[in-house]
């Protein structure tokens, strides 16, 4: 039954990562975007071709702006930039912890290691610098906050779920076997649905960005005038010659979280965290 599920998964998630790379070439979004939802799709087969069309693929020509404006579609995009960036991390991780039998608390404090290193410090900070005035340094303290509260969302969905499939697949231990793949990408998957809630929050208060349009410039003036009436985050802030896009790191109309509402939420993010630690105890995997 277990062989079934996963040709038919493995299938469709073929089937699924061909579509969105070659379909997302036309679509006017920021090129690390783009890279998230092929890398999602990876993760997450259909659903993440789903989520692609549903929420990022411009239903007509000039209507991008108008069309990512929508909340919900703001936090998916910030959401699968986590999971994306992250879950190459998280799976470096596993795949390493794998291959030296590491116990399974190491195996997620690498995994956690190793997809915050690499979310915060390339995927979000590195990728996104040029929304900071183009200093890499800058990047690094605007993003640290938003990564961190979203990589615990993230992990106390994903840990459960691994260490629930592991403990059912033994075959799973192995990175050498498709069950381990299998798993990982399940695992993710729940792990995008618990780090959606947080990534509302942090596009509400305008620390994390969502969906961003980038278009050559004469199609930015010419084909959408009212753009800065519907994106998210007001205006266009940035034209490097070549392009236009919005700025929602360096929105002047957003208005900073305090410090004691941001140490709440990072305690929040903590106390989710263990309790999905909690949850995988149970399982008996830790």
């Amino acid at each position: 039954m277990l062989d079934g599920v996963m040709l038919l998964w493995f299938v469709l998630t073929a089937l699924s990562l061909l579509y969105v790379v070659v379909d997302i070439r036309a679509t006017p979004e920021a090129p690390v975007l783009k890279w998230g939802f092929i890398l999602l799709t990876a993760y997450t087969g259909p659903l993440g071709a789903f989520l692609y069309v549903l929420g990022c693929r411009e239903p007509l020509p000039g209507l991008h702006e108008r069309y990512v404006a929508t909340r919900w579609r703001q936090v998916l995009g910030s959401t699968m930039h986590c999971v994306a960036g992250d879950g190459l991390g998280i799976l470096a991780g596993a795949l390493i912890a794998s291959l030296l039998r590491l116990p399974r608390a190491a195996d997620i404090a690498l995994e956690y290691a190793l997809g915050f290193g690499f979310g915060w410090s390339i995927f979000q900070s590195l990728a996104m610098r040029g929304m900071a005035g183009g200093s890499y340094k800058r990047s690094l303290s605007i993003t640290f906050f938003p990564e961190l509260l979203s990589m615990n969302f993230l992990m106390a969905g994903m840990v459960p779920m691994m260490t629930f499939g592991m403990m059912r697949v033994p075959a799973a231990h192995n990175p050498f076997r498709p069950e381990f793949w299998f798993v990982m990408s399940m695992a993710l998957l729940v792990g995008f649905i618990t780090a959606y809630p947080m990534n509302w929050w942090l596009v509400s208060h305008h620390m994390k960005h969502g969906m961003i349009t980038v278009r050559p410039e004469h199609k930015s003036q010419d084909e959408t005038t009212d753009k800065s009436e519907h994106v998210h985050h007001a205006a266009t802030e940035r034209a490097d010659g070549h392009h236009t896009q919005s700025n929602p790191l360096t929105d002047r109309a957003a208005m900073p979280v305090s410090t004691s509402v941001l140490t709440w939420m990072t305690i929040l993010s903590w106390m989710i965290f263990g309790l999905g630690l909690s949850v995988a105890t149970m399982f008996g995997g830790m």
